[in-house]
C-alpha cells in the first residue's frame, strides 16, 4: 500500500500552482512612505501634505502608514 499522492498528481498540482502565479498582480497593493519617496521622487513632507489633503489614499496598520499604489498611479495620471 502506497501513501500520499502519485507523481502525476503532484505534477498536476505544481502546474496549477505555476498557472495561478501568473494570475497574481505584478504591482503591489500598497507601499510604505519611504518606498513611495523612492518610487516617485516626491519629498516625504510633500507626500504627507498630499495625504493630509486627501489626494493620496492611505491605510494605517498599527504605527505604519501604507500608501495605496493605485492612488500613486492616479496622482501621476492627473498631471
Amino acid at each position: 500500500m502506497r501513501r500520499g499522492i502519485s507523481l502525476e498528481e503532484r505534477e498536476r498540482i505544481a502546474a496549477e500552482a505555476l498557472a495561478a502565479q501568473g494570475a497574481l498582480p505584478t504591482e503591489p497593493l500598497s507601499v510604505r512612505v519611504a518606498d513611495a519617496v523612492k518610487l516617485t521622487g516626491i519629498p516625504r513632507t510633500a507626500l504627507y501634505e498630499l495625504i493630509g489633503a486627501g489626494t493620496i489614499d492611505t491605510v494605517k496598520i498599527g504605527r505604519s502608514t501604507f500608501i495605496l499604489y493605485a492612488s500613486l498611479k492616479r496622482l501621476f495620471q492627473k498631471y
